[in-house]
């Protein structure tokens, strides 16, 4: 149940509306490709919100939703920018050209959020039913941590499956794209554009993106409202962070272990929690175990900030030591 008033989340729902609908297709509407500028004056306006949000959160709703506001979005918008590495495959895997990137990424947004609005509702459903089902999150997301400090491709992150297979092979696909088009007529015959192709392959990389995100952010908070917003405001921004990040993404060489670190510090929180107020028949006859502390969510908030802040000074500053090594 949400700790926050009802009228602050109805107006809060529509603003983030309103946002999504100017950001991704008003703005956003003409095929072309953001500048630098563009890039941070958007970036910095969306965090500066989430920032401002967060606060608005602390003061009608208290300490405890608003910090659970700002981990939930720092480890969302750290596992979307972790996350643009595929989107980065599928343009290239797809010869996107540039200027229809932007039309591309807005469809991909709309349909990450969608997705994970509907999985935040079935997540939250589960979890107030089976308080158990905390040690299965856990446990996936302690193996993503493990996968990522092992060194995960990101090119076997994302494989065409069977469903984008087969349209390639079952049905007519230009060669070419046609601006924003999904369906052209040539010499009578109807055809499908290689952009059908793009929008399900982003549509099902979207699915498996949630299946990172919604567990880590049930980790830290309960509440779904705080759940949505946190996705908003991760998602929010994203198109232009993609353009801006396109040539720098892979010298985020840090980056992957702290979110491993933060994944598997979520994992461990979960599972502690399982425990501690689990209905499972054989632990404690049902009762949980009172023994097993709850990390508080000052703690989280503290360890994600040192852990994704440490691996993006860490990358800066060996970026900087490569830079200076080809100069010499």
């Amino acid at each position: 149940m949400s700790e926050t008033p009802f009228a602050f989340m109805i107006v809060t729902l529509v603003v983030l509306a309103v946002f999504f609908i100017v950001d991704l297709f008003v703005i956003g509407r003409r095929p072309h490709v953001p500048s630098t500028k563009e890039c941070l004056q958007h970036i910095g306006f969306f965090v500066a919100a989430a920032l401002v949000f967060g606060g608005l959160v602390w003061y009608f709703a208290g300490a405890k939703p608003a910090i659970e506001f700002y981990s939930g979005w720092l480890t969302e918008y750290s596992l979307s920018v972790d996350n643009l590495f595929v989107f980065v495959i599928i343009m290239s895997n797809f010869a996107v050209p540039k200027k229809l990137q932007k039309f591309v990424l807005s469809v991909g947004i709309t349909i990450a959020l969608i997705l994970r609005g509907i999985f935040i509702l079935l997540g939250s459903a589960i979890i107030t039913r089976f308080t158990w089902v905390f040690f299965l999150f856990g446990a996936f997301l302690i193996s993503t941590a493990i996968s990522l400090l092992k060194g995960k491709d990101e090119e076997d992150d994302y494989q065409e499956n069977k469903l984008i297979t087969f349209l390639k092979k079952g049905m007519k696909i230009t060669n070419e794209y046609e601006g924003e088009k999904l369906r052209v007529v040539r010499n009578g015959v109807k055809y499908f554009t290689p952009m059908l192709v793009v929008f399900i392959a982003i549509g099902t990389t979207d699915v498996m993106f949630a299946f990172d995100s919604i567990p880590a952010i049930f980790g830290l908070t309960r509440d779904p409202f705080i759940v949505f917003t946190t996705q908003c405001f991760a998602l929010l921004g994203l198109q232009r962070l993609y353009f801006l990040l396109g040539s720098l993404l892979d010298k985020l060489v840090y980056l992957p272990i702290g979110l491993s670190v933060v994944l598997g510090f979520i994992g461990v929180k979960l599972i502690m929690e399982a425990l501690h107020e689990n209905t499972l028949p054989f632990i404690n006859g049902g009762k949980g175990t009172a023994s097993i502390p709850e990390i508080p969510t000052w703690a989280s908030l503290l360890v994600i900030i040192l852990s994704l802040g440490l691996a993006s000074l860490a990358s800066v500053v060996k970026m900087k030591k490569m830079q200076k090594t080809r100069t010499k």
